[in-house]
């Protein structure tokens, strides 16, 4: 037997309630499985708490971690900004925010998405010189000032996060040694300035580190706007806000880091002191929110280990079976969904329907006996899991998305195009 993460306390019941209804009841008003269902209410809870923990600091959303256009609707409202990466992606947000709450980072910005950025007023995060030396170009060209903010590559890197995005040589961003430089040569071409985007790291679960890197972001934005000579309007500290995942983990205190975030914020330089503070969360809003249900379709034995095969899997959900940037394969938690609190557990591993070993949603763990017709919760699927699967994989049909917490959820049914 291998462990499994533990489910988010959100969830609970034999059989399993999502938002007070159970895995069933969702999966009849689908329609058809594998299903994802969004919990709006569980992300309303999140963004709750941060308001709390961080009274004074702007809240965006990363749409990248999950950009579902029912979801981003409910959360609309909830934030203050949406940081978006593609066109596409301001095409889902566009409506939802005026383009000042809108900012678009992301290295590789083609001249198309430029335009389309700069002609809804959306702040551009320049992640080198020469897309900066284009932004200018397009402005010029179109007769419209362009928004920019400098996305600064620093020095330092968040300690024990997930994905590591400072500290080193990078694609993302411009080199903090030449950051203020070209803040200052947008700012003499007439460029509108927006201030620093600064980002070490996600998917940190050690508050400690994460108080450190908040620190020395602020540290770095001061001696910049210092060398800029202009108060900037905006500082994105960037997010690293994890979740835990696997066996072991345990959730960030985000009201440690709120705190001493708060103590600093008392006493910025100068320079900063009108400046505002932003930052910028994905999968610690909706990652907990999301639960993906796929069906049974059968059950074998092969050379005495048990095998529980469902409809959907790493087409879907790639995350969950390992093959999402993890060195080593972990269980996410799982849960057999229909089951009653009495029907005996077993050791089995929970595969998909794809033609590849790779297609496995969990390895030997102990659930309760599944049989064909029963329905497999994934849990922690509410970010990073269908956009960033290969869901045209095989050819299998697209899953079904779902938005709980809102008057009638079978108006939010939402098939997803085969890739």
């Amino acid at each position: 037997m291998k462990p499994m993460g533990t489910i988010p306390a959100e969830y609970a019941g034999a059989p399993l309630l999502i938002a007070g209804r159970d895995a069933e009841a969702w999966a009849e008003a689908a329609g058809d499985t594998p299903l994802f269902v969004y919990d709006v209410d569980a992300v309303a809870r999140r963004v709750a708490r941060f308001r709390s923990a961080f009274p004074h600091v702007d809240l965006h959303y990363a749409i990248k971690a999950n950009p579902y256009p029912p979801l981003l609707a409910a959360m609309a409202p909830l934030v203050d900004g949406f940081d978006i990466a593609s066109a596409g992606e301001l095409a889902r947000v566009g409506s939802l925010k005026r383009g000042a709450a809108i900012s678009f980072a992301g290295p590789g910005k083609r001249w198309d998405e430029i335009e389309a950025a700069i002609r809804a007023s959306v702040t551009i995060n320049l992640e080198s010189e020469g897309e900066a030396g284009r932004v200018i170009a397009i402005g010029d060209r179109l007769g419209i000032v362009p928004r920019v903010a400098v996305r600064v590559n620093p020095e330092i890197e968040l300690r024990g996060s997930g994905m590591r995005m400072g500290g080193r040589a990078s694609p993302f961003g411009i080199d903090s040694d030449r950051a203020a430089a070209v803040a200052g040569q947008m700012i003499e071409a007439g460029a509108d300035w927006r201030g620093f985007h600064i980002f070490a790291g996600s998917q940190a679960l050690d508050e400690g580190a994460i108080i450190e890197t908040q620190a020395e972001t602020l540290a770095l934005a001061a001696r910049l706007s210092e060398a800029v000579g202009i108060t900037p309007p905006l500082v994105n500290l960037g997010g690293g806000f994890g979740i835990p995942y696997f066996p072991g983990e345990v959730p960030l205190d985000v009201e440690s880091v709120g705190a001493a975030l708060a103590e600093r914020l008392r006493d910025v330089p100068a320079v900063l002191a009108g400046t505002r503070f932003a930052i910028e969360l994905g999968r610690w809003l909706v990652g907990e929110a999301g639960v993906y249900l796929t069906r049974v379709v059968d059950r074998k034995t092969s050379r005495g280990e048990t095998f529980i095969v469902t409809d959907g899997g790493m087409n879907h959900q790639l995350a969950a079976t390992g093959n999402l940037g993890t060195v080593v394969r972990r269980n996410y938690p799982v849960a057999v969904a229909t089951a009653a609190a009495d029907v005996p557990r077993e050791i089995a591993s929970i595969v998909g329907p794809l033609c590849t070993p790779l297609d496995r949603l969990a390895d030997r763990v102990e659930i309760a006996r599944a049989e064909p017709g029963d329905l497999i919760a994934v849990f922690m699927a509410g970010a990073y899991g269908l956009s960033a699967s290969p869901a045209g994989f095989l050819g299998h049909n697209p899953p079904r998305e779902m938005l709980a917490g809102v008057p009638d959820v079978t108006n939010v049914i939402f098939t997803s195009p085969q890739a």
